[in-house]
């Protein structure tokens, strides 16, 4: 007994830190121990220690309890582990009300005259999943730092204030900007989507802001434009940062009068909108280099978020996985299936440069080539089941190379990662930092691709 005795408090200790309430109870609901999560769930703020479970406001906890065991099957003799028993309970703490979840032992009900009743709080954990069911299935995660991103879009979509949504191509932030929109006040209004980098730069203008009658030769009709098709709701710009410099000053105009002026038009035409944009270039870094207007930066960028992508959040592969399978069902593709390990292991690995998208149709192409319905390494892509062979390639040599091939070496890692500046810089043996501040010191475009077949084979030599 001695020994029991003296692994009391060392217990004690180890239950006063736990993030999960413990209550230990007698069958009259009596509370016999309670560590500081039970009170913190249960009690009021200044209303003392929970002395009897009918001290709970709002709830009778001694009753759900008696139900719940009542229609439990007893312990088995033989059982290792307890026996516990869960149930949800929405209960008002502190005005507020939370979702939790309880779990109480049966065993200790049936020998101990006893009840012991660990509490989780689940009310952050239901309102993110909600969140996510609001997002139409398009959203699919459990990565804490994505988790966060959602908190954030909760909290900014009821405001007014412009947001930027910042991350690589293909990370989902289109998703993020259309769930901004459903959970804001302008949800029944028009949500208007353009994107800037797949007009023609000629057509930007009118195709934004509007033109008038015979503003241009060949068409006899006005236009009303996207910000006026936007008015009351939200406009969406994706990939902002393709505006050119004439019609970022337009813009900024524009959302700081709440009018414009369409193209062949003197006469002002206002507009009511919430400014959602998209960038997969970073805008604070355009703006140091000259290229995006600073001003019209900080006008978009009152409430940024940043997407991260696939390959820093591996956790989400295996429900992306999922959920693209169960997406490519619903178009007719198999849904018996499997993967080999070696396939599970290439897909989990890859580092995904083309994000949720490149996901997408790399399982849709090993669903075409699966053999005996099992996914193998041979059905997927040639860049999935390569990318172990792709050797680092390092820019610091023992002699210091010329500019003329540094540029060289860093825009062919650039065209071997498809841009993609993390995966490049991987590639270099550097970090992305230092490859952004040798590509600005070389004049390196961030859109930087060439095909450069002979230098990536030498590359892939060396």
């Amino acid at each position: 007994m001695r020994e029991i005795d003296d692994l009391v408090p060392l217990l004690e200790a180890i239950v006063s830190y736990i993030d999960e309430g413990v209550l230990l109870t007698d069958r009259d609901g009596t509370v016999l121990y309670q560590n500081p999560a039970a009170a913190e769930l249960l009690v009021a703020p200044g209303a003392g220690p929970l002395q009897s479970l009918a001290d709970i406001r709002g709830v009778d906890l001694k009753d759900a309890l008696d139900r719940v065991l009542e229609r439990a099957p007893a312990q088995p003799e033989n059982a290792i582990t307890p026996n516990l028993i869960q149930f949800d309970m929405r209960i008002k703490v502190r005005d507020e009300m939370r979702d939790l979840e309880f779990h109480c032992c049966r065993a200790c009900d049936t020998y101990g005259n006893l009840r012991l009743v660990i509490l989780r709080d689940k009310t952050d954990e239901r309102r993110l999943e909600t969140l996510l069911s609001r997002s139409s299935g398009d959203l699919v995660t459990k990565d804490p730092t994505m988790m966060e991103i959602l908190e954030r879009v909760e909290r900014v979509a009821p405001m007014q204030a412009p947001v930027l949504i910042q991350g690589e191509t293909g990370t989902g932030k289109t998703h993020i900007a259309r769930l901004l929109h459903r959970l804001s006040n302008r949800s029944r209004r028009p949500f208007v989507e353009f994107n800037c980098a797949s007009t023609p730069v000629p057509l930007i203008e009118a195709e934004l802001f509007g033109h008038a009658r015979g503003a241009f030769g060949e068409i006899n009709g006005e236009r009303a434009g996207k910000l006026k098709a936007a008015d009351t709701g939200t406009l969406f710009l994706d990939e902002v940062s393709a505006l050119p410099a004439h019609l970022q000053t337009k813009l900024l105009k524009a959302l700081q009068d709440g009018a414009f002026e369409p193209v062949g038009s003197d006469t002002p035409v206002t507009a009511d909108v919430r400014m959602i944009t998209a960038s997969n270039r970073n805008l604070r870094g355009l703006v140091e280099a000259g290229e995006f207007r600073a001003d019209l930066y900080y006008r978009l960028a009152v409430f940024p978020i940043t997407v991260p992508p696939i390959r820093e959040r591996p956790g989400d592969i295996p429900l992306l996985l999922a959920h693209f399978c169960d997406k490519l069902a619903e178009r007719g593709y198999p849904r018996d299936f499997s993967y080999s390990p070696e396939a599970r292991r290439l897909l989990i690995d890859y580092p995904w440069p083309g994000n949720v998208r490149e996901m997408e149709t790399a399982i849709e192409h090993a669903l075409i080539c699966c053999v005996d319905n099992v996914i193998v390494p041979e059905s997927l892509p040639h860049d999935i089941r390569n990318f172990d062979h792709l050797p680092v390639v390092s820019v610091k040599p023992a002699v210091r190379p010329s500019e003329a091939d540094e540029k060289v070496q860093i825009q062919t890692a650039l065209a071997r990662a498809g841009g993609n500046k993390s995966l490049a810089a991987k590639y270099l043996g550097i970090d992305r930092t230092t490859l952004w501040r040798k590509m600005r010191r070389l004049r390196i475009s961030e859109r930087a691709q060439i095909a450069a077949p002979e230098d990536a084979r030498e590359m892939r030599t060396n």
